[in-house]
């Protein structure tokens, strides 16, 4: 079976927030590559894809293995897609090392962003689907991607690399926003906006990933 079919025929799954215990934790190496993989994978496409999101860890769905799902175009606007097992990031040092401050969100903290400055180059080495020993590179937005899943996999998440000030501001967002997320998004869609003058949110604001 090619990589390519895992990518569809999956289940939507509801998203795991930040605070989750498993959003905060190790993972453990993933070592076997048959069905139960390839199943979760299949859940992993449905659940980005049906979030708009560009990447997604195990960890987002419930489960402590480590492996990511990405869909993403880089520096030049070329999309890339593929499932990373067990990923390794290693960044560029020294002259070659370029932060880019850009602001980043999360599909388990959403409606929420902050800037966060990352090496603009990563370098994933790990294995495919099945096993396979691969590697890629991302430039842009790939490379911020690359980063953002395998810190998932590593326990943290991208509000751990803000200052405090940060953080508040980003909570207060994410906490404006929760009533457009039900405690199952992306399995029910996200609510609607309504316009500025008619925005009270419902007394029992709902939960998110």
């Amino acid at each position: 079976m090619a990589e390519a079919d895992l990518t569809q025929g999956g289940k939507v799954l509801p998203i795991t927030r930040w605070g989750t215990p498993v959003m905060h934790k190790q993972t453990e190496p993933v070592t076997e590559f048959g069905e139960e993989l390839h199943q979760l994978i299949r859940d992993m496409w449905a659940t980005m894809r049906a979030a708009e999101g560009v990447g997604l860890a195990a960890t987002q769905v419930g489960v402590g293995a480590a492996v990511f799902v990405y869909e993403c175009p880089d520096a030049d606007d070329r999309i890339h897609r593929g499932v990373v097992c067990n990923p390794v990031v290693t960044l560029p040092e020294g002259k070659d090392r370029n932060l880019d401050a850009a602001e980043e969100g999360c599909l388990s903290y959403p409606g929420g962003y902050q800037s966060v400055a990352r090496p603009d180059l990563a370098t994933c080495t790990g294995q495919d689907a099945y096993g396979n020993e691969i590697t890629v590179k991302g430039t842009g937005l790939l490379a911020r991607c690359l980063q953002h899943e395998t810190d998932h996999l590593g326990g943290t998440v991208f509000g751990d690399r803000l200052s405090a000030r940060a953080r508040r501001q980003l909570d207060k967002k994410v906490e404006e926003l929760a009533w457009r997320y039900p405690d199952d998004w992306p399995v029910c869609p996200k609510r609607a906006a309504v316009p500025t003058r008619q925005a009270e949110a419902p007394a029992s604001p709902g939960g998110e990933d």
